[in-house]
This record gives structure tokens, C-alpha cells and sequence, in this order.
């Protein structure tokens, strides 16, 4: 239907076809009731007109909407990758989703508020800064599944990466390639960050790098990973781990900016495997994130909690993989690979 343009009722159809809208209701349910002319005359009627049936009314009116509601962040390209993942999800499944998103000026608790407002079965939340005790809030007047981040209640279903994994895959790629001083640009208060951080020094010291460890203050955004490598030009590393990568594309201007070669003077590896890392421009090497297997699990635990047939644990992990591109080589003292083996 264009903009402008009045919806076709059942009232429109029933006064063209010479019937009522008693009878057009049992013709369009394919209910008994009805003759054959007439039913055939009420469709073509309605065909004509451009009748469509409102689904959602009939859902509300039988006290479901079938609905999911989604709380995503849309200064984040991941969240708009992982957006893909979860209609095609949600339709497998025979529901629908409703968005609400978080920008700079829209807050997480107005988001989520009007989701509730919107009569939603259950609510997928990316991320966020909400605390567990608010959420198990929400989660008391209808299922909660948080994804990218963690939250210790029972009552909360948690679908997210191991972010710990993704780093010691980021670790031992560079390792293997012959870098020793490598450093990991943080993501600050994000969930995930803390883990993200902890599996980078976990990786150094089983690699025998303790001593090269090197945490510099990020976040999130383009402009933390900028000002992350205005930090690191003072004594550049030969390689940088980044919480992920919108954040590494900000580093990677500020790195190329100043002359660095990338990755000859300096390789670079991001997080999330974003659209955005696979632009020829960036071609970023990067950590996946399984976005179908995160978004089947999300959509399946959001399922199993509206129609009361849960089944496993409350938290689902999903391990990352390696994605290697260009921004990732030999370290400049080295010229060349080390043997394996």
C-alpha cells in the first residue's frame, strides 16, 4: 500500500460484492458458509480492490502477535549484519520482528519500552548497557534473550560468542606469522570487551609474550580506534589486536595517515567480520562471529520461552573463526615467515 493510500476493509469488499461483512469474513477464513457464487464473487471482488487480510489484527484478536521485538544499536554495522540473520530466522520459525533501535540521541530503556508498548511475545536485545537485575525485570512480563553479552540470571536466556576464543584466535595468527610485540586496543565498558581482553593476555602469556602484553583504552566506535593509534604511534607495535572492527578501521586511517604501511610496518586484526571488513578498501582480517548460528539459537530460545517448552541451558556460546585478509602479514624485522613445526 503507497503512503496516501487508504486501507481496503472487509466493509469495502462486502458493499461491492452485495454481501455482508459477515459473509466476507467466512469467505476470506475459507470457514462453511458461503456458496459457490459467492464465494467466487467475493474474491474476484476483493482481488480487484486490492484486499489484503490484516494477519496481525486476527493474531491480536486470538491474544497472540507473533511477534518479536529487537533492540539494536545503529551505529554498529554488526548489529545491522546480524539483523539479516534473525528475519531469516524468525520467518522459519513463523514469526515476525519489530525494531526498535538505540542512536546517540534514543536511549536502551526507551527502546525497550516501546517494544513492550507493542504488544511483543518476547525481546532480543543486542548488546546494551542494561543491568542484569533490569532485564530479569523485563524478563517477569515476558522472555528476554540477550545477545553479545552476558548476564547471570535465570530468568534471562543469553545467546553470545566466545570472545575469549576469538582473541586467542587473533593471538596465535599473529604469533604464527612472527610477531612478538603485540598489542590489543580495548573496547572499554562494552560487554564483551572484558573477555575479549582477557583471552589477548591469556594468549600472550601461553605464547611466552607476558612481557609484551600492552592494553590500550578504545571502544566501540571509529573514533576510539582512532585515538587508540594516536597512543600507539609512539612506540608502534608490530601488531594490534582491536576490540572490532569498526573500531580498527578508525586505527587503520589514523596508522596510514601517519605512513605505516599495513600490514608492513604494522599488522592489524579486528572483531566481527562486519560487512564493513570485507570492503575492498579495508579488507580487514578479522574475527567471525557465526551470525546464522547466533540468530537460529536467539530466535529458537525466544520460541521455546513464549510457547513454554524450553529445553537446555540458559546461556548458548558459539565459537568464533579466523577470517584472514590483507591487513595481517610478516612482522618488518622478519621479511619472512617462521618454519612451521
Amino acid at each position: 500500500m503507497r503512503a496516501g493510500e487508504r486501507r481496503i476493509t472487509l466493509a469495502d469488499v462486502a458493499a461491492e460484492a452485495g454481501v455482508s461483512v459477515a459473509c466476507v469474513s467466512i469467505v476470506m477464513r475459507g470457514a462453511p458458509g458461503a456458496g459457490e457464487a459467492t464465494r467466487e464473487r467475493v474474491l474476484k471482488v476483493a482481488a480487484e480492490l486490492g484486499y489484503q487480510p490484516d494477519s496481525r489484527a486476527r493474531l491480536l484478536r486470538s491474544g497472540r502477535s507473533r511477534l518479536l521485538g529487537v533492540v539494536f544499536d545503529v551505529r554498529h554495522p554488526f548489529h545491522h549484519d546480524l539483523l539479516t540473520g534473525l528475519y531469516d530466522a524468525a520467518g522459519e520459525a513463523g514469526y515476525q520482528l519489530t525494531l526498535s533501535a538505540v542512536t546517540p540521541r534514543r536511549g536502551e530503556r526507551t527502546a525497550v519500552g516501546d517494544l513492550l508498548q507493542d504488544r511483543c511475545e518476547a525481546i532480543v536485545l543486542f548488546g546494551g548497557t542494561m543491568r542484569s537485575a533490569e532485564l530479569a525485570s523485563i524478563a517477569s512480563r515476558l522472555p528476554v534473550v540477550a545477545m553479545m553479552r552476558s548476564a547471570r540470571r535465570r530468568d534471562v536466556d543469553v545467546v553470545h560468542n566466545d570472545d575469549a576464543l576469538g582473541s586467542h584466535q587473533a593471538v596465535d595468527h599473529l604469533v604464527s606469522l612472527g610477531h612478538r610485540r603485540i598489542a590489543h586496543v580495548d573496547g572499554g565498558a562494552v560487554h564483551g570487551s572484558a573477555e575479549r581482553r582477557a583471552g589477548y593476555q591469556e594468549a600472550m602469556r601461553r605464547h611466552g609474550l607476558g612481557e609484551h602484553i600492552r592494553v590500550v583504552p578504545g571502544g566501540a566506535g571509529e573514533e576510539d580506534g582512532a585515538r587508540a593509534a594516536e597512543r600507539l604511534l609512539a612506540d608502534p607495535p608490530t601488531a594490534v589486536t582491536v576490540f572490532n572492527d569498526l573500531s580498527a578501521t578508525g586505527l587503520l586511517d589514523v596508522l596510514r595517515h601517519h605512513g605505516l604501511r599495513v600490514p608492513g610496518d604494522i599488522s592489524v586484526v579486528g572483531y566481527d567480520d562486519t560487512s564493513l571488513s570485507r570492503l575492498a578498501h579495508i579488507d580487514l582480517t578479522t574475527i567471525g562471529q557465526d551470525i546464522d548460528a547466533l540468530a537460529a539459537r536467539a530466535i529458537e530460545r525466544a520460541v521455546e520461552r513464549i510457547e513454554g517448552t524450553p529445553s537446555g541451558p540458559r546461556a548458548v556460546v558459539i565459537p568464533p573463526r579466523l577470517v584472514v585478509r590483507s591487513t595481517t602479514g610478516v612482522p618488518p624485522t622478519t621479511g619472512v615467515p617462521p618454519t612451521a613445526g
